[in-house]
């Protein structure tokens, strides 16, 4: 039985004793940091898509597998899915921080990753049956873009995406929402979790990380805000709810941060007081969600929660007024 340690005053969450579970040391290849990692169920084994940066500083995409989701990580001898900036330009710099979708319509994955183009971060696409092999479909946005995640279904015919586009005109960024008919064209694009302002913990600047999570009570979404601070940033963790049926209608969004940055592996690296998941999955037999999430940008690591409590938890929370 794996142990975890005392949950923090105030976090949902509960870090897992032998954390990190992945860092540069456990790759069978020599690279700088690993971090950031999409996360799905396939077959009996849990699948970590790890954002892999080598020492050139430019980022791809490793597997790694374990069959209990905490310890005895198999990782790909190589890179698994690499930039092709010869066909695919966007990916010059290099592909991060992807988010996988399993969608209900035939038994494939969507990824969505961020394509590091020489005119800023944006958002790409990419479908996979096995994670060996990867079919691109290109990008989905233009720079600046990222933090983005399809839903598993449609809703009136149309798939949707939330993203979070960037602006300079220093009006906060925000967590958006957009449809498309077919995952290429993509439209009706408008605000759904606005950046709070003044001094909270998710002024200015928000970002979805895990992808949208279905539940009987709507779409369960795991969101940061990035605080500025004397420091530098800090990044913090909190969760809203969608309607189940129509994913652009906030329900509920917490007042206070669920998760932050605390332990030493957390605070120090190569971006200091960063927990960043891009990936949880759900065991509703065990009433167990496992977050994974990467800490300061140097290694991954994962922490668990009671998905009974994470609902109620959520169920709590203000409404939010659509007036």
């Amino acid at each position: 039985m794996y142990k975890t340690e005392k949950r923090k005053c105030g976090e949902l969450f509960t870090r897992y004793r032998n954390n990190p579970i992945l860092s540069a040391s456990d790759w069978p290849y020599c690279v700088n940091s690993v971090f950031n990692a999409g996360a799905t169920i396939v077959g009996d084994e849990t699948l970590l898509l790890v954002r892999v940066e080598d020492r050139r500083g430019i980022s791809h995409l490793t597997v790694a597998r374990s069959k209990d989701g905490f310890s005895d990580w198999k990782v790909d001898s190589e890179p698994t899915f690499v930039p092709d900036p010869e066909n695919y330009p966007e990916d010059i710099w290099g592909i991060e921080d992807p988010r996988i979708t399993k969608l209900d319509e035939g038994d494939i994955w969507g990824i969505t990753y961020t394509s590091y183009s020489a005119g800023g971060p944006l958002v790409s696409l990419a479908t996979t049956r096995d994670f060996r092999q990867f079919k691109r479909l290109g990008s989905m946005t233009h720079p600046e873009n990222k933090d983005a995640a399809l839903f598993p279904c449609r809703f009136k015919g149309r798939w949707a995406m939330i993203h979070r586009p960037s602006t300079t005109f220093n009006l906060g960024a925000h967590i958006w929402i957009s449809f498309s008919p077919d995952m290429t064209h993509w439209g009706e694009h408008r605000i759904l979790i606005p950046a709070r302002s003044g001094a909270w913990w998710d002024a200015n600047k928000v970002g979805l990380n895990s992808p949208p999570l279905r539940t009987e009570e709507g779409w369960l979404i795991l969101y940061h805000g990035v605080r500025q601070t004397a420091a530098g940033s800090l990044y913090r963790l909190g969760l809203a709810l969608l309607d189940l049926d129509n994913p652009g209608k906030l329900i509920r969004r917490s007042d206070e941060w669920v998760f932050g940055p605390d332990q030493v592996y957390e605070r120090m690296g190569d971006i200091a007081d960063v927990v960043f998941p891009c990936g949880w999955v759900l065991d509703e037999k065990k009433d167990e969600i496992r977050l994974y999430y990467g800490a300061a940008d140097t290694v991954m690591a994962v922490a668990t929660a009671s998905f009974k409590n994470v609902m109620n938890y959520i169920k709590s929370c203000p409404k939010v007024d659509v007036s």
